[in-house]
């Protein structure tokens, strides 16, 4: 039986929501799965993946293939970097502590990297936030005072005209 990590969408038109599976390569998208590893909200910013790492790995060493997005997201948490360093312990490069402590420091490093993300993510958001309200009121100014300046100019073309003639 050929298995696949892979997705299956759930959540309303518009608002796609994954589940993150492993399952058998010939059922449907959304049919009949293994077992559920993660979920996925590509509609959150930063995208919310809730990953079980260890099952991940698990079944990434006993053959299941990723489909490309599932590959991404397994990238993205770390589960393919772990897998590495697992097989390095088998190949016997180094201890099996070792593979905790540089993949806990490898996701301290990734976290901090998320974290200035969502930061500039709020930054930018407040900041287009703050530009639209501004460019609202200055609109609202301008109309306001636009027939103003329009009246004031219009007469004065007109008393220049009739002076020339």
């Amino acid at each position: 039986m050929a298995t696949r990590l892979r997705l299956q969408r759930h959540g309303s038109k518009g608002q796609p929501f994954y589940k993150i599976v492993a399952a058998d390569s010939r059922a449907k998208r959304d049919g009949r799965f293994i077992e559920q590893i993660g979920t996925y909200n590509p509609t959150s910013i930063p995208a919310t993946i809730v990953l079980d790492i260890d099952k991940a790995v698990k079944w990434v060493q006993t053959g299941a293939e990723p489909s490309d997005t599932v590959k991404a997201i397994l990238k993205y948490k770390g589960v393919l970097y772990k897998n590495h360093l697992l097989r390095g312990v088998k190949l016997g490069l180094f201890a099996a502590e070792e593979v905790e402590t540089k993949f806990n420091a490898w996701l301290d490093a990734k976290e901090g990297k998320v974290a200035e993300h969502k930061a500039k993510a709020d930054a930018d958001k407040k900041a287009k936030h703050a530009i639209s309200v501004n460019a609202k009121g200055k609109v609202k100014k301008v109309v306001e005072e636009a027939p103003a300046e329009e009246a004031a100019p219009a007469e004065e073309t007109e008393a220049p005209q009739e002076s020339a003639e």
